[in-house]
């Protein structure tokens, strides 16, 4: 539990060098898993084209779900690459953890378990969402939205554009981080000793089995809510 991340000062600002790595990780995973997937394309897929033509299937109904098909269709790789990045991303700290002894600071990790990361994309996705509601539907016509049906509900829609910023990023980080927390305790009770390994190793498994499912389920929450909040101004509600 006195593991901490590793923060380097440049050009005034703190980094976390540890998100910064494990980011570049995970895009690279997903670039490499993307390209060669799609280097030979078939018309009876196999193997990884089968995989990566089942998720864009699986987004499409997720972009299906929320917003017509003629609006939403623009959004497929978008809903994709949040999809698979936040997947690979809440992935990557399963297995293990890799930390400096002598430091004890933290490397390999999830990098959504950092929310400073996640709320970047939260808010990334919510000035998207904006962006596209106001390119798709003109900026009279998106601003209207705001005083519907009634002008006084234009303080509490302010407010609800911080509370999706602040709900989408700050869920994906609480169960992520809550995921890893629990998976170091698991991990030091195993190397506490002889009845250590045996009392944690069986809840070291079971945990990584669930830590699986919540990164799973994360993802797909992430990248659903991102299409309902892109639905609400790009389609006239």
């Amino acid at each position: 539990m006195d593991h901490i991340s590793p923060i380097r000062e440049y050009f005034g600002l703190s980094f976390n060098m540890s998100t910064v790595l494990m980011t570049t990780v995970a895009c690279l995973i997903v670039f490499l898993i993307c390209f060669i997937g799609t280097r030979q394309l078939a018309m009876r897929p196999t193997g990884l084209q089968n995989f990566l033509e089942w998720m864009i299937d699986f987004v499409r109904g997720i972009i299906k779900a929320n917003m017509g098909w003629k609006v939403g269709g623009q959004f497929l790789a978008l809903a994709f690459t949040l999809l698979f990045y936040v997947f690979v991303a809440n992935m990557l700290g399963i297995p293990f953890e890799i930390y400096n002894k002598s430091t004890h600071e933290v490397w390999w990790k999830s990098p959504t378990s950092d929310p400073a990361l996640t709320l970047t994309m939260a808010a990334l996705v919510i000035i998207m969402t904006h962006y596209y509601g106001i390119k798709i539907r003109g900026f009279g016509e998106y601003i209207k939205d705001y005083v519907r049906p009634v002008p006084f509900l234009l303080p509490f829609k302010i407010i609800e554009e911080f509370a999706n910023t602040l709900t989408l990023g700050m869920r994906l980080f609480g169960n992520v981080y809550a995921k890893e927390i629990l998976m170091v305790l698991l991990v030091g009770l195993g190397t506490s000793g002889l009845i250590g390994l045996f009392g944690g190793f069986l809840p070291t498994i079971i945990w990584q089995a669930f830590g699986m499912f919540i990164g799973t389920l994360q993802a797909y929450i992430f990248a659903m809510l991102a299409m309902v909040y892109m639905a609400h101004k790009v389609e006239h509600h």
